[in-house]
């Protein structure tokens, strides 16, 4: 089957637009009460322009700044080991042992170059975009050959990605739509023959820009890849190709936090909590205003041919002339008090921390948290991001650990391993992914204790030293730490456990477990 051609995507690119459009009003007023600094959906952005002078209560925008943080930490730590490689289900465990010590190099060498890339920066920016449009893009591009990491990243605006599906229905095609001047496109496509009214255009002072699409589309088991450049001049002319080729992995991580049925784009907890958002900005709005009366009040005055108010400045040590026998300046009552304001605003507020996960992602307001607290608090997380915890594992983080083995792969730093699930499979290490961990140990755990409560009979039913090698594997315990083969040491230290166990267990001994 031929690839596309750079007509038929440009096509596709502007079908995909018109789609697009009818998401960017409800992103727009999305970014505006939440996200304030990002681009603009619907307007012409301006250098230097205004961008809060409608916002007048910030409980959202600080919610989701701390929602996008807690996100980074809790899914992909940086500095961290978020991941790891295991045997997938079609090594047999008597092979596991040899390819162990392989894997944890290899998930070494991929963990050492995202710490020295700028993954951390860029993927907050993207969780920023995620939980404010529903919606995120991550560019993953393969850095220079003598640069410190051999990865390089780039969180896409919202503003700048258009997407669509794929045959397959998964969000794998992506279009880059970005606005660059003659010499910006010489430097990002240096072999790149340019049109002639792109060379003549402009001013050295007031370069015109241009409209470059950068479009990646499945194409079998490979992604095709067009840069194109929009003729503005002509609506019916032909793009101009940049460049093109194609990838074994699609460069564009697209991940939603939720997706309804039938829509492409996803929808974020702030489009949820937009009406509540929206509503406490109009209530802090109008409080301002009232205490603006409060302050300067409302004053009347009879027009006695003497008093002018357009003279008259209400500061103190002013001196206001009258007629003789007339009122002069007087104030006016208000007809009512706004108090019953600051239990609306506290309610609302409430309600915004609440559906942005504040005060379930956020710091404990007591300085010591029980052990039972935070395991509570780790399920309670788990349950609240179940789904979309699943989606990003999907969207975001198996494709990210696949394109980093590719790139490594391809230079020749690792060896050829593919994360198919049947060879090697991904664990996943994040403190959220490890919270189901902790109950499956702890459950472990409790077995044993109840295994040893029962006597001789009891701690004979457990082979201890296959379950400390499994608890050691659900842990993330390094495998140079984890003896495989059973040993005379190990045998005797296992055989004291068991002594140790059958002793608490004896009778007229109370087992503490």
């Amino acid at each position: 089957m031929p690839s596309p051609s750079a007509e038929t995507i440009y096509t596709r690119y502007r079908q995909a637009c018109a789609r697009r459009s009818l998401w960017e009003s409800h992103w727009q007023e999305a970014y505006d009460y939440a996200l304030p600094q990002r681009d603009a959906f619907t307007r012409a952005p301006r250098p230097g322009e205004k961008k809060t002078d409608k916002l007048f209560d910030g409980t959202a925008p600080d919610a989701v700044d701390q929602l996008a943080a807690s996100l980074l930490a809790q899914l992909t730590p940086p500095w961290a080991r978020w991941f790891g490689l295991t045997a997938g289900t079609d090594i047999f465990e008597e092979e596991e042992a040899a390819i162990a010590g392989l894997l944890d190099q290899t998930a070494e060498t991929l963990q050492s170059h995202l710490d020295r890339s700028n993954f951390a920066v860029e993927m907050h920016q993207g969780f920023l975009d995620l939980v404010t449009g529903g919606t995120a893009c991550l560019l993953f591009e393969e850095a220079a050959p003598g640069a410190p990491s051999a990865f390089r990243f780039t969180a896409v605006p919202l503003s700048q990605a258009v997407l669509d599906e794929g045959p397959t229905g998964e969000l794998d095609t992506t279009y880059r739509r970005s606005t660059l001047d003659a010499d910006a496109i010489r430097v990002r496509f240096p072999k790149a023959p340019l049109p002639e009214w792109v060379k003549s255009e402009g001013t050295p002072d007031s370069p015109r820009r241009f409209t470059v699409i950068e479009a990646v589309v499945p194409d079998g088991v490979r992604y095709t890849y067009h840069a194109l450049l929009e003729n503005e001049q002509a609506a019916t002319a032909k793009p101009w190709v940049l460049a093109s080729g194609d990838f074994d992995s699609s460069p564009f991580l697209n991940f939603r936090w939720l997706k309804a049925p039938g829509e492409i784009y996803g929808r974020s907890p702030v489009m949820k909590a937009l009406p509540d958002i929206k509503t406490a900005n109009k209530v802090v709005e109008l409080v301002l205003k009232n205490a603006t009366i409060a302050v300067t009040g409302i004053w009347q005055a009879d027009d006695d041919g003497v008093l002018n108010p357009a003279n008259i400045k209400l500061v103190p040590g002013t001196i206001i002339p009258k007629a003789v026998g007339s009122s002069g300046l007087t104030p006016l009552e208000a007809p009512g008090r706004f108090d019953v304001s600051q239990i609306v605003l506290d309610d609302l507020r409430s309600r915004i921390r609440k559906a942005l996960l504040v005060d379930q992602l956020g710091q404990a307001d007591g300085p010591r948290m029980t052990a039972t607290e935070v395991l509570e608090r780790a399920a309670e997380m788990t349950r609240i991001l179940g789904a979309t915890y699943g989606r990003l594992q999907s969207e975001l983080l198996t494709p990210l650990v696949s394109r980093g083995l590719q790139i490594l792969r391809r230079r020749g730093e690792i060896p050829d391993i593919f994360l198919d699930g049947r060879l090697v499979d991904l664990q996943y290490r994040s403190p959220l992914a490890q919270s189901q961990v902790q109950k499956d140990v702890q459950l472990t755990l409790t077995w044993l204790n109840a295994a040893a409560s029962f006597g001789p009979e009891g701690t004979a039913a457990v082979d201890l030293p296959a379950a400390v090698r499994w608890m050691g594997r659900k842990l993330g315990v390094p495998n140079q730490l984890i003896r495989e083969e059973p040993t005379a040491a190990l045998a005797d230290m296992a055989q004291a456990v068991e002594e140790v166990l059958a002793a608490e267990a004896a009778p007229g001994e109370t087992n503490h477990g």
